[in-house]
């Protein structure tokens, strides 16, 4: 929430004094000065800001920030932060969590918070592995992937978390990487400038137990052969010199072409703010796994009415109409028992 009369602020001020405890070379230290370091851009105050974390690697993240936070349960990070956004309107309210912990447990969660369209802005960092347990194979890891808790190759369809998402209805939609503070940096602030829920999906490498998943679009000299950026408004094109596009076929699907072949008008131009998802849905199919070229950026930005504005003007009205509810009255409402 923008005010005109916060203070300025630096880095040092939203670091907390305590030493980050992840692996040497783990990609959260990168998310972690990138968000850092974009905090004081957004005009807010520290004591108005709220990161509230699930179990994982990641969730340790409210701990380094000189915010308010909590480090909550598996996968209920949504669901505290749903209270929370609900109670408190004012505030701003991220949620950080790996794929494990929002994806499997928390999965439900997750996606109602998103229909909802709740005022959370949600940090979900991907490395397609459990890491804090060690290695063992998650709900984003791909088929085949031999881990401790796959010995012969994970049998598991692994979630798109993007796909996922869009089908949930969720209004802002994005994918960012953790070697690019840049470009993670302004999926945040979109993010956070979205009034409902908006989910930016971080492909975040783990050193230890997935090292590497992610290098062949992520590696700097892959990006522009491998990385497809969306930027509304504008035909989608990538490859080293621009030369390569994205077009929809003729069975509605979307594929790769050469610029040469098709021409400027042939492509798709992106449109964030397309009402319906398909198309956003169907560019996030484009890559199947991170080896191909990948879309990257945002996907879907859309307005909907806000849950927790809608559920205190729900209750503004009942009470205008009938008076401030009774406690008492509401637990007597309905038949009750007395145990002795």
């Amino acid at each position: 929430m923008s005010d005109i009369t916060v203070p300025e602020t630096t880095k040092a001020d939203w670091t907390s004094d305590q030493e980050p405890r992840w692996c040497p070379g783990c990609g959260d230290y990168s998310i972690l000065t990138a968000v850092q370091t974009l905090m004081p851009e957004l005009g807010v105050r520290r004591e108005n800001t709220v990161f509230i974390s699930g179990i994982g690697c990641a969730a340790r993240f409210p701990y380094y920030m000189d915010t308010y936070g909590m480090h909550s349960i598996h996968g209920r990070a949504p669901a505290v932060s749903t209270g929370l956004a609900v109670a408190r309107p004012d505030l701003d309210v991220w949620v950080i969590g790996g794929d494990g912990d929002m994806l499997s447990i928390g999965g439900n969660h997750l996606i109602h918070a998103l229909r909802r369209n709740v005022n959370i802005k949600i940090l979900l960092f991907n490395n397609q592995i459990y890491g804090l347990t060690k290695g063992q194979y998650s709900p984003t890891s791909e088929q085949g992937k031999i881990t401790k808790s796959t010995p012969v190759g994970s049998l598991d369809m692994p979630f798109n978390p993007i796909s996922l998402a869009l089908g949930a209805e969720a209004t802002f939609v994005a994918r960012t990487h953790d070697m690019d503070r840049k470009h993670m940096q302004e999926m945040f602030r979109r993010a956070h400038a979205h009034q409902g829920a908006a989910i930016v999906e971080i492909y975040q490498n783990c050193n230890v137990f997935n090292d590497g998943a992610f290098h062949k679009i992520t590696k700097r000299d892959n990006r522009d052969a491998m990385l497809i950026n969306l930027s509304h408004g504008e035909p989608i094109r990538f490859g080293i010199d621009n030369e390569r596009g994205l077009a929809m076929s003729t069975s509605g699907s979307i594929e790769i072409v050469d610029v040469d072949d098709v021409g400027e008008a042939g492509l798709l131009v992106h449109d964030e703010a397309a009402p319906d998802p398909a198309v956003a849905f169907a560019i996030s199919r484009l890559a199947t796994a991170p080896t191909m070229p990948t879309p990257v950026g945002v996907f879907r930005s859309v307005e909907r009415p806000e849950y927790a504005a809608e559920v205190n003007r729900q209750v503004a009205e009942v009470t205008a109409a009938k008076g401030a509810g009774n406690l008492e009255d509401l637990l007597r409402s309905q038949p009750t028992w007395e145990v002795s």
